[in-house]
C-alpha cells in the first residue's frame, strides 16, 4: 500500500506492489496494518469501490424482489380467490393447448367455434387475475418508490459497474443518470438495479412455486403479441 499526506499523516490507497513476491506482498499488509493503527485513513481502489457497490445493489434487488413476493403472498396468493383462478386458469391452459394440437386445418366449423369459446373465456379468466394482483401491485409501488429515494441518495453521481458494451442512445439516459464524463460504459445505479430485479425476481419466483406454468404462460400470450396459433383459428 501506499500513503500520501503531510505531516506523517495521510490516506493509503489499497493495492500490491508490482513485483518483490510473497514476503513484499507480507510485509506490505503489516505496514497497512500498521498505519491503520496510527489512525491514517484505509482508501480502497476504485475498482475495489465499484465492485462492493456491485455486490451490494445485487444484494438489494434480491432483499427487494423477497419483498415484493412476501407482500405480494400476504395480500394475493394466500386468498381463495387467487388459489381458484389460478387453478381455473392452469386447467383450461392445459385443456386448449391439448386440443389445439389435436385439431387439424380440415376441423369443422363447429370445432373451430368451440376453442375459439374456450380461447375468450381463458382470457377473462386472466384478466379477472390481473384485477385480483392490482392491489399489490399498488402496495409494492408505494413501498419501492420510499426505497428508490433512499438509494438513488445514497449511488447518486457513483459509477457502480463497466458495461462490456455502449448502450443505445435510447438507453443511455438510463444508463448513465446523474454520471459525469461522457464515458457511456459507466453504469449508474438504477439501471444495474432494474437489470438485477428484471432477473433476479422470476428466478425467485420459480423456486417458490408461485410462477404460472408453462402451458399457462403459452395460452395467455403475453405483451409481445396474441396466443400462439391464435390466427389460426380466426
Amino acid at each position: 500500500c501506499n500513503t500520501s499526506g503531510k505531516g506523517g499523516g495521510g490516506v493509503i490507497h489499497a493495492g500490491t506492489s508490482a513485483g518483490g513476491g510473497g514476503f513484499m506482498q507480507m510485509q506490505e499488509r503489516h505496514e497497512c496494518w500498521a498505519y491503520h493503527r496510527k489512525g491514517i485513513v484505509i482508501r480502497p481502489t476504485k475498482m475495489t469501490t465499484m465492485f462492493a457497490d456491485t455486490i451490494l445493489i445485487v444484494f438489494i434487488s434480491v432483499c427487494t424482489a423477497l419483498l415484493a413476493e412476501g407482500i405480494t403472498w400476504v395480500l394475493v396468493y394466500r386468498t381463495a380467490k387467487y388459489k381458484s383462478l389460478k387453478a381455473e386458469v392452469e386447467k383450461q391452459s392445459k385443456k386448449l393447448e391439448k386440443k389445439k394440437e389435436t385439431i387439424t386445418e380440415s376441423a369443422g366449423r363447429q370445432q373451430k367455434k368451440k376453442i375459439e369459446r374456450q380461447e375468450e373465456k381463458l382470457k377473462n379468466n386472466n384478466r379477472d387475475l390481473s384485477m385480483v394482483r392490482m392491489k399489490s401491485m399498488f402496495a409494492i409501488g408505494f413501498c419501492f418508490t420510499a426505497l428508490m429515494g433512499m438509494f438513488n441518495s445514497i449511488f447518486d453521481g457513483r459509477v457502480v459497474a463497466k458495461l462490456p458494451f455502449v448502450p443505445l442512445s435510447y438507453i443511455q439516459g438510463l444508463s448513465h443518470r446523474n454520471l459525469l464524463g461522457e464515458d457511456f460504459t459507466d453504469c449508474s445505479f438504477i439501471f444495474l438495479y432494474i437489470l438485477c430485479t428484471m432477473s433476479i425476481r422470476q428466478n425467485i419466483q420459480k423456486m417458490l412455486g408461485l410462477a404460472p406454468s408453462r402451458a399457462a404462460t403459452k395460452q395467455a400470450g403475453g405483451f409481445l403479441g396474441p396466443p400462439p396459433q391464435a390466427a389460426k383459428f380466426s
